[in-house]
């Protein structure tokens, strides 16, 4: 493109969105340089702020006209590089496309527009008296439209699913500014494919989402949360399989950490000491959600007696307030206070078949220790949906040193048919990975997907696939 037809289509952008919704040169605020990655920066050639789904639809015909390319932002909070912008791009961002549009009590739904903080439609569902089922530590920055195109997992994947269960309808905007209106909120519909699922985990590829009709559930009454010590990973296995048992439908998170993990934790962290007099081989959080306090507390209590008397538990302890609930959800909400502890590192975010957790950590713990002496790792994640977090030191600083830890990681994933990614998606960072866990086929059906309704590749280039 010629500096002419730039500035033409600069001259477009800016009368179809105004000054608020155009911004060039130095206005462009810095953080729209990139994500939450460890990806460097990159100044985009302009930022539009679009402020309805008409002018998003209008944007993206003016970038298909000219063939521009564009990466969409939401709250910046992903770590693959999926909102980092590429060299000679634009970035919209829809931090303008906000607010909660309608909780709809008897249908049980809140509709909210893209942009919208993942808090804001939590605070707004419960002052309704429900509950907005998605939960993740970036809840303050994290947006509805970001948290579906990334189908965005977090601590209550158990009980109420990924982002797409609570996803009942949604609107989206092609490449060519054709705005495809699905927002049904219908538990059954059956009239043909369900196209939302196409942008729901698509990471942008193939349109962007600016109106999403989310599924409420219940307002729980009661929430019980114990952190228990235990030995090993096959006495929690055991452990979860009488939660499930006794606690049913009530079983609202189960969380493991391992004692590199937790150490970590408890002797740097502020705010975060270990509660326990002796140390332990593995650390759980098991939460519960109710309606009845004095029904579903003892049947909490009861498990807990239970897996106590089967000799499971080495330690633990009920939390009695809700100080005690923050401080042990602290706990394990703290790997992004540890990050300056691990130094130079990489993050994964793997999924496993849940009976294979254990001992995909004691191989991936012996791969690194075998390859990569130096590199010093950590373990923790949501157990019970396969889902672990490993946070491992690099052996040495730059791209090399990198690879050569993913190489580790990720080949003992494959190793045990695990996915590269559980939920933070696949953006940038893990393009040259995602072989690992999809088939040739699979891809290549992707790559169809996008040429069909992204036929010159603008939206998100160089991301997914």
């Amino acid at each position: 493109m010629t500096r002419r037809d730039e500035a033409q289509a600069f001259s477009e952008l800016r009368a179809a969105l105004g000054p608020a919704g155009f911004l060039a040169g130095d206005d462009i605020p810095s953080r729209n340089h990139a994500d939450s990655s460890v990806l460097p920066s990159q100044r985009p050639l302009a930022v539009l702020r679009p402020a309805s789904t008409d002018e998003v639809s209008a944007a993206l015909a003016i970038i298909s006209r000219h063939g521009l390319a564009v990466t969409t932002q939401g709250g910046l909070t992903g770590l693959c590089g999926g909102a980092t912008p590429v060299a000679g791009s634009l970035a919209l961002s829809l931090e303008r496309l906000v607010g909660v549009e309608e909780i709809d009590g008897r249908a049980m739904t809140l509709t909210a527009r893209a942009g919208t903080p993942l808090e804001v439609m939590q605070r707004a569902a419960e002052a309704e008296g429900f509950l907005f089922p998605v939960d993740f530590g970036a809840r303050g920055t994290a947006t509805a439209g970001g948290i579906v195109a990334t189908n965005a997992g977090g601590n209550r994947v158990l009980r109420y699913g990924m982002t797409r269960a609570s996803v009942l309808g949604l609107e989206a905007v092609l490449t060519d500014g054709t705005v495809i209106i699905s927002t049904s909120k219908m538990l059954k519909n059956n009239a043909g494919p369900d196209l939302k699922q196409l942008f729901v985990g698509s990471e942008g590829l193939f349109g962007v989402v600016t109106r999403v009709v989310f599924a409420l559930q219940p307002l729980p009454r009661w929430t019980g949360l114990a952190l228990i010590a235990t030995r090993d990973f096959e006495a929690a296995a055991d452990i979860l399989a009488s939660a499930r048992a006794d606690l049913g439908p009530m079983l609202s998170a189960f969380e493991v950490m391992w004692p590199d993990y937790w150490t970590m934790v408890t002797e740097n962290v502020p705010g975060c000491r270990d509660p326990f007099a002796d140390r332990h081989g593995l650390y759980l959080l098991i939460e519960g959600h109710g309606r009845d306090a004095a029904r579903d507390g003892a049947a909490f209590e009861a498990f807990l007696e239970g897996i106590y008397e089967a000799g499971l538990v080495d330690d633990a302890m009920l939390a009695q307030s809700l100080t005690d609930m923050e401080a042990f959800w602290a706990i394990r909400d703290a790997s992004a206070e540890i990050e300056p502890i691990l130094g130079e590192h990489e993050s994964f975010d793997v999924g496993l078949p849940p009976g294979e957790v254990g001992r995909f950590v004691e191989a991936c713990r012996a791969a690194l220790a075998r390859e990569l002496p130096t590199s010093q790792a950590v373990f923790f994640g949501h157990a019970a949906d396969g889902n672990i977090h490993v946070m491992a030191s690099v052996p040495e600083p730059g791209p090399a040193g990198h690879h050569a830890v993913e190489s580790v990681v990720y080949g003992v994933t494959r190793n045990f048919s695990g996915s590269v990614s559980a939920e933070h998606g696949i953006g940038a960072l893990k393009r040259g990975w995602l072989g690992h866990s999809r088939s040739p086929a699979e891809i290549a059906l992707m790559r169809h997907l996008k040429t069909t309704l992204d036929p010159h590749g603008l939206l998100n280039p160089d991301k997914v696939i």
